[in-house]
């Protein structure tokens, strides 16, 4: 595989530079560091979400006529990886990087040229209605009841550990609507406004502390059919095209890439040898998701979507995660329990110092990434069926 750029790649990565020098304050990269959470915190995301939306970045993997950049694979690849270096905050990943293809792929023209500008500039920001008590792994079990009356359909039932649905104004959702057949056939994905009445928010707090996730219910929730996405009780195959760009539509490696040498500088500083059989594990894995993304964005760039391979892609960027929150912990050892509320490490740099305040938080929320999104026994079901064909 030739990783190398022509010369004008090169000029567009100089670019990339040249923007990020000017446009990405140090309040910006300092949330990005100091964000002990599986997602970013919703203030740091959406101020940056805006500045790249300003300068028409937003969404660097969407199509020209739907509002993005029209970048080729590599470009998008330089774009990630120059954000990734200079420690920029990630984007929420709900409404670019899932609802908005989903859009694309199974929408309406006039839900795309409603919502799809709005997804752009952050005007709408999106939470996933997927999980629910007792349905999380096993999504085709939801029960979310959602009656057919008239021009509406209603809701009563609940669902859970929903990502950011405190900010959220818009939900993407999975709901029952026939109870007569096999359980994939009786979804319906649907588009639901958060201010709509009936319809109540309970945080779930972390372990660590942080608020992402959520509980929300729905008590006679009336939802227009027009909001609907795909055919009624066709929402099965909605669903698996959008878990595949959920899994498989990010830039992992970059960000993966970036963290581990942050790691390798951490260990420098504090003078410690990392563990040989967790950093060897851990480079390998990285060079794995690189390679894979590499083959997604390229079937992305020729207008396939991700396929079953973005399950591999999702194991394996997990794991990275998990042994990177794992290898900083064991580096700084008893000073890592401090969290944000502990000292500053005499003659810390802002780097060290963000590292040491969020190491015991990012350890126990990457404790997840082998649940969220669908386990990962799931996952490698999903490969040794639809990719290795066992």
């Amino acid at each position: 595989m030739d990783l190398s750029f022509s010369p004008e790649l090169e000029a567009f990565r100089q670019t990339i530079r040249g923007f990020l020098a000017t446009a990405l304050g140090d309040d910006l990269r300092r949330g990005a560091a100091y964000n002990g959470g599986m997602f970013q915190d919703y203030e740091t995301n959406i101020r940056w979400h805006r500045i790249l939306a300003a300068q028409g970045w937003a969404a660097p993997a969407w199509p020209a006529r739907f509002g993005g950049p029209g970048w080729s694979v590599e470009q998008r690849y330089l774009f990630a990886s120059e954000c990734a270096a200079a420690g920029a905050p990630a984007l929420a990943p709900m409404g670019l990087g899932m609802c908005g293809p989903v859009l694309m792929g199974h929408g309406t023209e006039a839900q795309q040229a409603h919502f799809l500008p709005r997804i752009l500039s952050g005007e709408d920001y999106w939470c996933q209605g997927y999980s629910e008590p007792g349905s999380g792994s096993d999504l085709a079990a939801l029960n979310l009841d959602a009656k057919r009356e008239g021009d509406v359909y209603r809701l009563n039932g609940s669902k859970i550990w929903t990502t950011h649905a405190h900010h959220a104004n818009w939900m993407f959702a999975l709901v029952r609507t026939d109870r007569s057949g096999k359980p994939q056939t009786g979804i319906t994905f649907l588009l639901i406004p958060m201010d709509t009445p009936g319809l109540r928010v309970d945080p779930i707090l972390f372990v660590s502390g942080e608020h992402e996730v959520n509980a929300v219910f729905f008590d006679d929730v009336c939802v227009p059919v027009a909001n609907r996405v795909g055919a009624e009780n066709d929402g099965w195959t909605v669903a698996k095209y959008l878990l595949e760009f959920e899994r498989g539509g990010g830039n992992a490696g970059p960000g993966l890439e970036a963290a581990a040498q942050r790691l390798h500088r951490l260990a420098a500083d504090h003078g410690v040898r990392l563990p040989e059989g967790k950093l060897t594990s851990l480079e390998v894995t990285v060079e794995a998701v690189k390679t894979l993304e590499f083959r997604l964005l390229s079937a992305l760039g020729q207008g396939q979507n991700p396929g079953p391979e973005s399950s591999m892609l999702k194991t394996l960027a997990g794991h990275a995660r998990q042994l990177l929150s794992e290898l900083t912990v064991e580096l700084l050892g008893p000073t890592a329990l401090g969290g944000a509320a502990g000292p500053r490490p005499p003659g810390a740099t802002d780097e060290v110092a963000a590292a040491t305040a969020t190491a015991a938080a990012r350890y126990f929320n990457m404790r997840a990434l082998s649940i969220a999104g669908g386990t990962d026994e799931v996952q490698r079901d999903i490969i040794a069926k639809r990719v290795l064909g066992l």
